[in-house]
């Protein structure tokens, strides 16, 4: 497939907006949608506020591609696929990311995107898919218990994804 990294990579930023320590939030200080912890793990030590307020789209870039949408296989989903996937992977995990996918193109999800996967993604219609894997977001997100706080920007999230993953299918 072609791939759209860049494409969703720069939209996925846009979702995510810049730096923030809200305490309600369970991910902690996060800048450019890169939580503390995972930018620690990505370095290998220890950051501080200073170092996650100076993050960019050009340090983060990498880590973003290989932990997420390498993970999810976006250079070979469909595009418009590949950035629903990928967005969601970063929102909620990869795992998370490809279980959705398998249970919206019915394998038994298991957080592996194999071959019969992908076999079933490239089988189903990817507007029917799009719709089905932004309902099973939705659902997803009404599920937690941090819906009250966060859930009216999580929801319209889904609705922005939803429409331009879609019109990457044109």
């Amino acid at each position: 497939m072609k791939s759209n990294w860049q494409k969703s990579f720069e939209l996925m930023l846009k979702s995510e907006g810049g730096y923030v320590n809200n305490p309600l939030d369970p991910g902690g200080r996060t800048n450019l949608g890169v939580t503390q912890g995972t930018w620690e793990s990505w370095v290998g030590r220890p950051s501080d506020k200073a170092e996650m307020r100076s993050l960019t789209p050009e340090k983060v870039e990498p880590l973003y591609k290989k932990k997420y949408f390498d993970a999810v296989r976006g250079d070979e989903l469909p595009v418009g696929l590949d950035y629903l996937v990928f967005d969601f992977a970063v929102n909620a995990g990869p795992g998370r990311a490809i279980k959705v996918m398998q249970s919206a193109v019915g394998v038994t999800p298991d957080g592996k995107f194999g071959p019969m996967t992908m076999a079933a993604v490239q089988a189903v219609d990817p507007v029917d898919l799009i719709e089905r894997f932004s309902q099973a977001k939705e659902d997803f997100y009404r599920s937690l218990t941090t819906f009250a706080t966060f859930g009216k920007g999580w929801l319209n999230r889904v609705v922005d994804v939803k429409v331009k993953a879609s019109a990457m299918l044109v």
